[in-house]
This record gives structure tokens, C-alpha cells and sequence, in this order.
């Protein structure tokens, strides 16, 4: 009677098993991963920030703060593919999201302490016209 569960309790552990796999030598989630999320979230952020001294707007500065960081991380595992290294699109995927949270960041902050754009008189433009205030008729007595 024993063996009776024995044989499907082993049909199952077949079926269910998962093979031996030997170990990954790039994890999704490995201490490299989290150096390249955070440089590249100093790089992103100092990028915004760096480029405010001469770009007005937000969305300029964001671009130059994401190109500067992943310009910064796609030449690095480019090195790396050139044999200094071991290049890793994980690791550029790890750039990309910690780009991603620096600018966000950055801008976030720049919408706190800097709710207005400043933006530079244009000499080229003439000022826009100013609507006229219609004074009520009880205002003329």
C-alpha cells in the first residue's frame, strides 16, 4: 500500500522540478547594478542642474541632464565592450532607470524652490497688449 503514493508522489516531482541551473553571473539585482542606479542618479540630477545656468526652460534642462548621464553610462559599457570590461545591458538599464530618477528628482525640486521660469526678454518681440478694465457704472458715481 505504500508504494501505491509513492509513484505518483515521484510523477509529480518529475513533472513539477525544475532543473539545476548554474549561477548567473550578471543578476538583475547585484551589488554593481545598484552602483550604476545611483551614479546615474547624481549624473542626471547634477546634469539638470549644471545646464540651468544657461537653459530657461524645464524640459531643456531635463534633456541635457538624461543625455549627460546616459552619454556618461552608454560610454562606459562601451569601454567595456571594447574589452576593459564586461558590458551589460543590464547594467545600461539599470543607467537608464537611475537617469530617469535624478531628473525627476531634479525637477521636482527646481518646481518647488522655482515655480517660474525665469525667461529673457526677447529684444525681437514687441510686449503683448494689455486688456482694457471696463469700470462697472456704479464705480462712476
Amino acid at each position: 500500500m505504500k508504494y501505491v503514493l509513492a509513484a505518483p508522489l515521484a510523477l509529480a516531482c518529475l513533472a513539477l522540478g525544475h532543473p539545476a541551473r548554474a549561477a548567473d553571473p550578471d543578476p538583475w539585482w547585484g551589488e554593481d547594478k545598484a552602483l550604476h542606479f545611483t551614479v546615474s542618479i547624481g549624473l542626471g540630477a547634477g546634469g539638470y542642474a549644471g545646464s540651468a545656468v544657461w537653459l530657461t526652460e524645464r524640459w531643456q534642462r531635463a534633456v541635457a541632464g538624461a543625455g549627460f548621464s546616459l552619454a556618461l553610462g552608454g560610454g562606459k559599457e562601451l569601454y567595456d565592450l571594447a574589452g576593459h570590461g564586461d558590458a551589460s545591458w543590464r547594467d545600461f538599464t539599470w543607467d537608464i532607470a537611475g537617469t530617469a530618477v535624478g531628473v525627476g528628482l531634479a525637477y521636482l525640486v527646481d518646481l518647488v524652490f522655482f515655480p517660474r521660469t525665469i525667461r529673457h526678454a526677447d529684444p525681437q518681440r514687441s510686449p503683448a497688449p494689455r486688456p482694457e478694465r471696463r469700470r462697472s457704472p456704479a464705480a462712476c458715481l
